[in-house]
């Protein structure tokens, strides 16, 4: 094989792709790996085992991303926080795979982002300290991983000039300048999920979402296509949990302990055209930090929250008053106008399957992965963050092929790019506009081709909002988008915002009306 040639199958996936699949599922194919779960890790997974060989189907009861993979921060980091609380292992495979991300896996869905610590007077010298060293840590790790300083420069302190124009909205009064340090961004953590499911599918693996399981043993599951009701029992040599805060209603037999991640979205004139990462130590931790980041749509993303989050496990996680306040009053510490509640224009938050363990809080709980075996054979995936989901794959499939005795080809994930990607001298020449190149790489002409026999395509969704109706036609073509919430929720981020997701519903329904009848 050559080092592409997973890519000779067709990527595209789409409403009669899923017919077809569905219908040969249903014939009695004989299938190596079953994996439930459309998120990162699922996903990751599916490529996996199916670029090694392997007759491999993907389940998920939802659409791809509807998880906790689409509310994550959409970074692709080194794992600073993880070293500051001496777990050296997982922060150095963090900084190996965010160099893998950003390097070959999908060097058009992240870039390099700064990060900037002002340098306020509430940051005593103590602290200071703490957080320059923490950087220099990060810069080791970065060599360690094989990342060159020329793609994430080293950590620096800047002069309060420099800070200013990274982050315009800090206080100007007692700052004494900044720190610095560089990390990756994804333009969105969803379209990750649909890059690698795509890619999986061009290695031959069914990628079938609105379709549950409802009974999973190590061999065999019974599986239900929502969208008709119609069910089927199908055996696999192997068969996955890769079903993130959901893996106990799978396996009974795990304990989870889920921890809520929560963000608030701005406009991007509320941080006055931020460029940095803006990253605000909370009061009485050395290694939690609250950050406000430039995002997609011109937006900016204010996170991070850690609290418990017991329970049973909503399909979509809200926020709570006291998380909101909480952001609000630690990021206002370090600006000259605060925000308020009026300048939030949306809000997200996310649950992280930790495994439960004896620490009183979620933020002290290792996010190392685990690979677990129930008594039946069914394999589960827990734990882990969305950088190291390509290593979390890796040893989930390794682990299937030695339980179930499969015939594999070895891991070839770390050399794979994913569908689109593209980087350098490349991606510079692509015909399309840069906003384009970064969600689709390669693939944006391609999509802005679409509007070639109608240039209404060309036409944005909605007034203001950066998103074409060719964008849509595409999601539905080529990235297996069935309804308006797959187009406007996860396919784009418009849904982030109520009021963007209502002027952008009626294109998201002629979009898919269109389709229907072609």
């Amino acid at each position: 094989m050559t080092q592409n040639s997973v890519h000779t199958g067709d990527s595209a996936l789409n409403a009669a792709r899923r017919q077809r699949e569905l219908a040969a599922l249903g014939d009695g194919a004989q299938i190596d790996v079953l994996v439930i779960g459309g998120g990162v890790t699922g996903t990751g997974v599916a490529l996996d085992a199916a670029a090694r060989g392997l007759r491999t189907v993907l389940v998920e009861r939802h659409d791809l991303a509807f998880g906790t993979s689409r509310w994550s921060s959409k970074l692709v980091h080194g794992g600073l926080r993880y070293l500051a609380g001496g777990h050296v292992g997982i922060a150095h495979e963090s900084a190996v795979e965010r160099g893998i991300l950003i390097r070959t896996t999908a060097p058009h869905l992240v870039r390099p982002l700064p990060q900037l610590v002002p340098l306020l007077p509430e940051l005593g010298v103590a602290q200071s300290s703490l957080v320059r060293a923490g950087f220099l840590a990060g810069d080791l790790l970065r060599r360690g991983a094989g990342t060159p300083a020329s793609l994430l420069p080293r950590s620096r302190r800047v002069a309060a000039a420099e800070a200013l124009r990274l982050a315009p909205t800090v206080r100007r009064d007692g700052l004494r300048g900044g720190l610095t340090a560089w990390d990756g961004q994804l333009v969105d953590d969803a379209r990750l999920v649909v890059a690698l499911a795509r890619t999986a599918a061009a290695a031959g693996a069914s990628v079938l979402t609105r379709v549950e399981v409802t009974t999973a043993t190590g061999e065999s599951a019974t599986l239900r296509d929502t969208r008709t009701g119609e069910t089927l029992t199908v055996r696999a040599r192997a068969v996955v949990n890769a079903t993130g805060v959901w893996a106990d209603q799978v396996d009974p037999s795990i304990e989870l302990r889920p921890s809520r991640g929560t963000h608030l979205v701005f406009d991007a004139a509320a941080f006055g055209g931020l460029s940095a990462s803006l990253t605000v130590p909370v009061p009485g931790s050395t290694s939690r930090f609250v950050f406000a980041f430039p995002a997609a749509h011109g937006r900016v993303y204010l996170g991070l929250t850690d609290e418990d989050a017991p329970g049973p496990v909503p399909d979509e996680p809200k926020p709570t008053d006291s998380e909101i306040d909480f952001l609000l009053d630690t990021i206002n510490a370090a600006l000259r106008e605060p925000l308020t509640r009026a300048d939030i224009r949306g809000s997200y938050a996310g649950l992280r399957p930790l495994l439960k363990t004896g620490t009183d809080s979620t933020a002290d709980i290792s996010r190392e992965h685990a690979v677990l075996h129930s008594p039946d054979g069914l394999i589960t995936i827990v734990g882990g963050k969305l950088t190291t989901y390509r290593k979390m794959a890796e040893d989930t499939v390794d682990a299937a092929v030695t339980h179930a005795g499969l015939t594999a080809s070895p891991c070839r994930t770390k050399r794979l790019p994913l569908v689109g990607a593209v980087s350098g001298a490349a991606r510079d020449k692509i015909a399309a506009p840069p906003v384009l190149v970064e969600r689709y790489g390669s693939e944006a002409a391609a999509v802005l081709g679409q509007a070639d026999a109608d240039p209404a395509q060309l036409a944005a969704v909605a007034p203001g909002i950066d998103v074409t109706r060719a964008e849509f036609a595409w999601a539905i073509s080529h990235e297996g988008a069935l309804d308006t919430a797959d187009l406007l929720d996860r396919r784009t981020r418009i849904g982030l915002v109520a009021t963007d997701r209502v002027a952008a519903l009626p294109a998201a329904e002629e979009a898919l009306a269109a389709d229907r009848t072609d």
